[in-house]
């Protein structure tokens, strides 16, 4: 019997109930490096990066840290959010160091987009292009997360360069 691929062990990794009670593939049928192939499709097609989206979930993120759980304005367009659950959840990429379990959820007021992430999904994003599978909890489709985080119409956008 051949030894498991290190692939092999990163897909069980993320098999529900391992690192998270839900996992992080949901009922994606495609493989992992499919996922990932076409996220980075998609926000090349959207002109941004990974790690352009992860600084801008940041901002966010550490906005909604100061309302304590509270709803805080983000002037002029964003309202968000920030609920920490307990514990902590290592990279499934085995990467060092824990990332906070909580609850991110922003608002965009202007176009009523909404998404929700966390911690560990800013990693993800940043350090290894991964958004999650289809139908796993914290999801997000690249597409969904810049009509979220920018303004539709508005020549600037708030992501900063690469």
């Amino acid at each position: 019997m051949k030894p498991a691929e290190p692939a092999d062990a990163l897909v069980r990794a993320m098999q529900p109930g391992n690192i998270s009670r839900e996992g992080f593939l949901g009922n994606d049928s495609r493989s992992l490096a499919e996922i990932v192939a076409a996220d980075q499709a998609e926000v090349a097609r959207l002109g941004l990066s990974h790690q352009q989206i992860a600084r801008r979930m940041k901002e966010f993120r550490d906005a909604g840290e100061k309302g304590l759980g509270d709803w805080v304005a983000m002037p002029p367009d964003w309202e968000v959010r920030t609920d920490a659950v307990r514990g902590q959840l290592p990279c499934p990429f085995e990467d060092r160091g824990l990332y906070p379990k909580n609850v991110i959820t922003v608002r965009n007021i202007r176009n009523g987009a909404e998404i929700t992430y966390s911690d560990l999904l800013i990693h993800l994003i940043e350090k290894h292009g991964f958004y999650e599978g289809r139908g796993s909890v914290f999801r997000l489709e690249p597409q969904r997360i810049a009509e979220t985080l920018v303004i539709p119409g508005r020549r600037e956008t708030p992501f900063d360069p690469a």
